[in-house]
């Protein structure tokens, strides 16, 4: 019959000073070492005898290093090796600690922006106001404190940006839940969370509607813009002409153009209300066309090129422009100048001037009966909006 340890006590643990291992039974040793003292959990698995350490006696006292062991000498039974189950797990908290949450957002982004219509919107957000502050933090660590030191600073300032980033994040956190490389509640979700920490955006955030040329400004206004060169001139004069988005302008591709019928088809999948749209282009419309048509690139579809080969000019570009010209509006101001002219200086149905800014009209039954555009008559509205700007 083997010979049992005799177990250790407290006394003997703190008082042994001669190096070797000191048996406590169940596979627990003190080992002391010049060094300093520590546990070992001797185990054998398989026919392999294996030691684990457990740390030292200055932090886990007798009592504790039993209770450990009783828990490895379970997994033992159940065919678990301790040692290399430990070994998986920092493998994947490293793994896990690799991920930060500029990784997980760009991960997201690439799974998702096929469905987006505004595709720059997510990365510009993510690269102007989260990553500099963030995107460095593991995901697994992103917490209250870090989702509140992105929000904080602008929600106050910059409501309706703070508004759509928070969701971002939360987006982005519950991916990197389900993709397992983190756990827990989400510390960016709103309700019954956030609310309680941040004033609720109707009661800081005033709706300012883009500000708008006056109608009878828009010759004097034209007449500058032509006097500028270059490509934004030209995209800027386009969305005027076409009273279209500056997103559905600057993403126009030469495949949608159709130069011998005078018209744009503008697909869904760029179209805010994801539903394709004709767009009647005035003789003025098709000078801006022609003018930009020599610096097509075989390669590049895009009307108006940005500065990287394969890419579209960017907002930015054309909001330089506009400030060359009038620093005072915006691009989508120009669809209000639009519609007041429309109403105050013109015969045409008030319907008429919505379809022509790709607005839903009617009621979803009305809509349902409705299956004509009005085409035609939107080119003679198209080509009187023209005559006006002149």
């Amino acid at each position: 019959m083997p010979k049992r340890a005799t177990p250790l006590t407290v006394r003997r643990v703190a008082a042994e000073r001669r190096p070797g291992m000191y048996a406590d039974g169940h596979g627990l040793y003190l080992h002391v070492a010049p060094g300093g003292k520590s546990w070992i959990f001797r185990y054998q698995l398989d026919g392999r005898r294996r030691d684990m350490g457990l740390g030292p006696t200055s932090l886990i006292s007798l009592a504790q290093a039993r209770e450990r062991v009783l828990e490895l000498r379970r997994e033992v039974r159940n065919g678990v090796d301790p040692i290399e189950r430990q070994r998986a797990g920092k493998t994947s908290r490293k793994a896990e600690r690799k991920v930060t949450f500029s990784g997980a957002a760009a991960a997201y982004i690439a799974a998702h922006e096929a469905a987006w219509r505004d595709k720059r919107a997510w990365p510009d957000s993510m690269r102007l106001y989260v990553n500099p502050v963030i995107g460095d933090v593991p995901i697994a660590s992103v917490d209250l404190p870090a989702v509140l030191s992105v929000l904080e600073p602008i929600w106050h300032t910059k409501t309706k940006t703070a508004q759509n980033i928070r969701g971002r994040i939360e987006n982005v956190l519950d991916w990197a839940t389900v993709r397992g490389h983190r756990s827990g509640e989400n510390p960016a979700r709103w309700r019954g969370h956030l609310e309680n920490l941040l004033a609720k955006p109707s009661r800081i955030a005033k709706v300012e509607h883009h500000k708008a040329l006056p109608y009878g400004e828009m010759p004097d206004f034209m007449r500058d813009l032509r006097r500028r060169e270059g490509i934004a001139a030209a995209a800027l004069e386009f969305a005027v002409l076409t009273c279209a988005r500056a997103s559905e302008v600057l993403g126009a591709r030469w495949s949608e153009m159709d130069m011998a019928a005078q018209l744009w088809t503008v697909p869904a999948s760029r179209m805010k209300a994801g539903r394709e749209h004709r767009v009647p282009l005035s003789a003025a419309a098709m000078r801006v066309l022609r003018r930009v048509a020599p610096f097509r690139r075989n390669s590049d579809d895009h009307v108006f090129l940005g500065q990287r080969m394969g890419r579209p000019m960017t907002p930015p570009a054309l909001l330089q422009c506009l400030g060359y010209v009038h620093a005072d509006i915006t691009v989508h101001g120009f669809r209000s100048t639009f519609r007041d002219w429309a109403a105050d200086q013109t015969d045409f149905p008030a319907e008429l001037a919505e379809l022509a800014l790709a607005h839903q009209v009617g009621s979803p039954v009305e809509r349902a009966y409705l299956r004509s555009d009005g085409f035609e008559k939107r080119r003679r509205l198209a080509e009187a909006w023209a005559a006006h700007c002149r």
